[in-house]
């Protein structure tokens, strides 16, 4: 159901905290077991401790289409205003952008409403029945099914840096989620989000794709569809629409992905650098939370329980709420001679994909991979183990385009 390239530069017993997050608004990541009664859940959050948050410079919350990517797309024959316009619709096989340089996503001011968010199917790459076999000799008995559990309202209290991410494929519009993550090069003043290189990118099939957002604490009080006929921009985005001006993928992914994960499935992660559509403040600030990733890599066996968060959106889910999984890890491979990706449990369907995996380091949560694939009945998902790669894509994007 989820699904890389460096460019250039998705539980059972108990209610476990996974720790609490050094941010802004007492916010503390929680998992709650899926499987186990209501009766047999702990209800500890512990507190966080509070970040500084400062203004940030700007144009008077302009939005200008910067002067790199107004470039980009002349090369290619591309008017900016002809772009905004409606120009990104052209999908031309034979134009559509590929390589990691050609990625152009200027601003297009209120493309990205109430209506057209909800509209937004998933981004689903699912494992057949002969692929998730193809490895039984490398990838641990398949886990038992985990019932995913709604997260608590508002979820800029519970699951501050978690969001989804919208954009526009040849098939029309998309939803992926994702989450904000610390920039170690600029401390307190993060614009990066952390999701799945399917989410920015169509694999071995295509090109990048456009008009790439995120929106953090999506619908925050998870109001129904009825409650939501009317909604306002506010209501559905509270903190804003943030516009990707970079993508960084895999070349495992770019080169290897596919409707079903495939060769690319172990290297399907991204990271987006973003700008507010309105305001000038980072996303961390503005947010009030940022994780720390975890390139550590560890083994399924050494990971311990993992939490997975996401906007699940295909069918019994609406993508309108956000749900989580808590399980143990186990070990998981499309085949003998690719890397081993981690499975858990979880009933979480196509929207979900990007979304964050999280657990305790030291204490402190962290980032540890994101939802890629799953099955069609939709019993367990799949993520990739973060290591040097994955860690040299993040430095990258965040020496580059972090301070901008």
């Amino acid at each position: 159901m989820r699904s890389i390239r460096t460019s250039a530069p998705v539980g059972r017993g108990r209610r476990t905290v996974l720790g609490a997050v050094g941010v802004v608004a007492s916010l503390a990541l929680t998992a709650t077991a899926c499987g186990g009664s209501e009766e047999d859940k702990a209800d500890d959050k512990p507190d966080a401790t509070a970040s500084q948050a400062a203004d940030g410079d700007g144009d008077g919350g302009k939005v200008t289409i910067p002067s790199d990517i107004a470039d980009k797309l002349k090369e290619h024959g591309i008017d900016v205003d002809t772009w905004k316009d409606g120009g990104w619709e052209d999908w031309d096989k034979d134009k559509w952008l590929r390589e990691a340089e050609d990625f152009v996503n200027p601003v297009i001011e209120g493309l990205w409403k109430p209506e057209r968010m909800r509209s937004a199917e998933e981004a689903d790459k699912t494992v057949t029945v002969k692929d998730a076999r193809a490895a039984q000799g490398v990838s641990d008995p398949e886990p038992a099914p985990v019932r995913a559990a709604a997260e608590k309202t508002p979820y800029h209290d519970n699951a501050a840096p978690v969001g989804k991410v919208f954009f526009d494929s040849p098939d029309g519009p998309a939803v992926c989620s994702g989450t904000v993550i610390k920039d170690v090069n600029h401390p307190g003043r993060s614009n990066l989000v952390w999701t799945a290189g399917h989410c920015v990118h169509a694999g071995g099939n295509g090109g990048w794709y456009r008009n790439l957002a995120f929106v953090p604490a999506y619908n925050d009080l998870g109001k129904s569809e009825a409650e939501l006929s009317n909604a306002s921009p506010a209501e559905m985005a509270p903190y804003g629409n943030w516009w990707a001006d970079w993508a960084s993928t895999s070349n495992g992914w770019i080169q290897g992905g596919s409707s079903s994960g495939g060769d690319g499935a172990a290297y399907d992660y991204a990271v987006l650098h973003v700008k507010p559509e309105q305001g000038s403040k980072s996303l961390e600030e503005t947010v009030g939370a940022a994780l720390d990733v975890d390139f550590s890599a560890p083994s399924a066996a050494q990971a311990g329980r993992m939490g997975a968060w996401g906007y699940p959106a295909a069918p019994p889910y609406n993508g309108l709420q956000m749900f989580k999984c808590l399980d143990a890890p186990g070990r998981f491979s499309l085949g003998s001679g690719l890397p081993t990706m981690y499975r858990i449990g979880c009933s979480m369907t196509g929207g979900s994909s990007g979304g964050g995996w999280f657990r305790v380091l030291n204490g402190e949560t962290v980032l540890v991979s994101n939802t890629s694939i799953g099955p069609t009945d939709n019993t367990w998902l799949a993520g990739p183990q973060l290591g040097e790669d994955a860690e040299a894509l993040y430095q990258n994007m965040s020496k580059t385009y972090g301070g901008q």
